[in-house]
């Protein structure tokens, strides 16, 4: 049964200790215990807001959780809002393994004040506060695409954890829809950069591309071919659908998932299109091929500007693909080939794909591009070049590095 949630206040000093001792309850679980950063920044959060404190800024929590210089730039240490991603990452990790959680911590995208919802059944009153610690959540981490691939993951065993795999991708998107589905947002911005696709009024194809794995290269994956049946997305795709599915559900708009793999051009003309990822979706090479920011076929791994041919972005190919910054194209434009609303979100990694994710689903982002481009975020054809720090293959905040609208 599906449950629906609402925003609650806790207001007497009862509230506060529900919300506290959900916040412990939370706090041992391996995807929180094993950092310092992550416990300290929803600690304090989460206290901060009991105690009043609202609108918290990302220089605030800097200084006081990090304990950065007073004169700190922001823009060069993105420790808060990369720490800020994974907290929000890891509680819908959390209450995807806790459904029967009358309460949830949420700390919306592009705020840092968190947000407390419960279940329906319990929205007439209190949350039943719980009793006694929380037990600690045993989690049996699968190896991702950077990971040693041995020859065991050829093997029936190999298959069977992979399989594993591409059920847990699927849970965690469906996590990620219901998180972002009941919770509220400040959505002018964002709503205006949806709207060409919402005014269509027809169906939605989220197409991401799909790889299969080779060990041989620097990702552990290569793109998948159109004999591949069953082609497999990371984890990064796996969040972007989700956050995409929870959006355009608020938004109003249908969807539907299919692989990038074999698609024929039919698909893409009966309705609009988000493509996600670069290198592994041939359609994303294709349709960005004539606008002015797009991808190299020849050699693959660098974006272009096709009126600075001098301008180029790539990944240090000297640094591990774990820690090597990422670049990603954001794109909205009506394609002359397909006559519909297209949207590509592409990094030249996984990674990159993620950050293009969080910039098109984020107010902040899109209210400092709204600002540069004037009125026309809802109507104007849009892209943008992204960058991304990357950190033991976790993404970092996203960074413009060039915009063009016409």
């Amino acid at each position: 049964m599906k449950t629906d949630w609402a925003a609650w206040q806790p207001v007497t000093a009862q509230d506060r200790e529900t919300v506290l001792r959900e916040m412990e309850s939370i706090l041992p679980i391996p995807h929180f215990c094993n950092s310092k950063r992550y416990p300290a920044l929803l600690r304090y959060v989460v206290e901060s807001s009991l105690n009043g404190r609202g609108d918290l800024k990302e220089r605030t929590l800097g200084i006081e959780v990090f304990h950065r210089p007073a004169d700190y730039d922001t823009n060069a240490d993105t420790i808060v809002r990369f720490t800020a991603g994974e907290v929000r990452k890891r509680l819908s990790l959390y209450y995807r393994d806790h459904p029967n959680d009358r309460l949830q911590i949420v700390l919306p995208t592009g705020s840092y004040t968190p947000e407390f919802l419960v279940s329906e059944e319990a929205s007439a009153g209190t949350p039943v506060l719980k009793e006694g610690p929380a037990t600690a959540l045993s989690v049996d981490v699968l190896p991702g695409p950077d990971a040693t691939i041995t020859n065991e993951h050829a093997s029936s065993g190999g298959r069977r954890r992979s399989w594993i795999a591409g059920v847990s991708l699927l849970l965690l998107a469906t996590a990620a829809v219901s998180t972002w589905r009941f919770r509220p947002h400040r959505t002018d911005v964002v709503d205006q950069f949806w709207r060409p696709v919402a005014s269509e009024g027809r169906s939605t194809l989220l197409c991401p591309g799909g790889v299969v794995f080779a060990p041989e290269r620097a990702s552990g994956v290569a793109t998948a071919g159109k004999d591949i049946q069953y082609p497999f997305v990371s984890m990064q795709i796996a969040t972007s659908i989700g956050q995409l599915g929870g959006l355009l559900q608020r938004e109003g708009v249908r969807y539907e998932v299919q692989s990038s793999v074999a698609l024929p051009l039919t698909e893409l003309r009966d309705r609009p299109v988000v493509l996600l990822g670069g290198y592994n979706n041939d359609w994303s090479i294709r349709l960005l091929s004539d606008l002015r920011y797009h991808f190299s076929t020849e050699p693959e791994g660098t974006i272009l500007d096709a009126q600075d041919p001098a301008k180029h972005w790539e990944r240090d190919r000297t640094r591990s693909y774990s820690s090597a910054d990422d670049y990603a194209l954001v794109a909205r434009f009506r394609n002359r080939t397909t006559g519909n609303i297209v949207v590509v979100l592409a990094g030249l990694g996984r990674n990159g794909t993620e950050a293009a994710t969080e910039f098109v689903s984020n107010p902040d982002y899109l209210e400092w591009l709204k600002e540069r481009i004037g009125d026309g975020l809802g109507q104007k054809n849009i892209e943008v070049v992204l960058k991304t720090s990357v950190i033991d293959g976790k993404t970092g905040a996203p960074s413009v590095e060039a915009f063009y609208a016409w």
